[in-house]
């Protein structure tokens, strides 16, 4: 279901612009520049940002990282935008944009982590190939990782994770880190997102787990349709 319209959508989206990029593909290869950042700084990416809370709390911890967020929704990204601006969090920027255009915006191996949190499962079977962990993403988050860039994953899917896990090691990457019950180990690090906290509230279980691309990643053949069923 979309979100409602937000009121004033426009111009609260310009009172916090200085926090958005309005043509990414122009910082291609120079993102860090953009942060006033040297070369060899970490650059992360967030998709599907929602309203915020968890890129804004990253880049409050981790200064040192330059952190930039997607997502394609305007009546949800203005809330992160604003969110970013009243925290003063110079180190984060936001993209009003889609997760399939990625190489357009983004240099091979530019990039050092990239974080899919609660990504829609897209459970009918038909479906597979729009899941943001299915091979064919898998192949684009590769190229812009380059060798040792991680992929940080979350889901309350058990379905979907299960279906992740079996993409991400027929592409070769080295998985680590890999929960069942991410809450229950009580982890000394976890940023939680406004979607955790309602679904572990409710008793969901979530997944977690980090996939490191290596020198024996790559792209895997296409694979047939695989279901994933609706935990609703």
């Amino acid at each position: 279901m979309r979100p409602r319209k937000r009121k004033n959508l426009d111009p609260r989206m310009e009172a916090a612009s200085a926090v958005l990029v309005g043509q990414p593909e122009q910082h291609r290869g120079a993102w860090r520049a953009l942060f006033g950042a040297p070369p060899h700084a970490p650059l992360d990416l967030e998709l599907g940002c929602g309203k915020g809370a968890f890129i804004c709390e990253l880049a409050r911890r981790e200064q040192g990282r330059c952190l930039i967020a997607f997502d394609k929704v305007p009546e949800v990204l203005v809330l992160a935008l604003e969110k970013a601006v009243e925290a003063g969090l110079s180190n984060l920027r936001f993209v009003l944009g889609d997760a399939a255009f990625l190489d357009n915006y983004f240099a091979p191996g530019e990039v050092s982590r990239l974080y899919l949190n609660f990504c829609d499962p897209w459970p009918k079977s038909r479906q597979a190939k729009r899941r943001l962990t299915h091979r064919s993403f898998l192949a684009a988050y590769m190229r812009l990782l380059g060798p040792g860039g991680e992929l940080h994953f979350k889901t309350d899917n058990r379905p979907l994770f299960d279906f992740s896990i079996g993409e991400l090691t027929a592409c070769g990457f080295a998985l680590s880190q890999v929960s069942y019950d991410l809450h229950a180990e009580n982890p000394a690090f976890n940023i939680v997102t406004e979607y955790e906290r309602t679904w572990s509230e409710k008793g969901y279980p979530i997944n977690r787990l980090v996939a490191t691309v290596t020198d024996r990643t790559a792209p895997a053949p296409a694979r047939k349709r695989a279901a994933v069923a609706d935990p609703l």
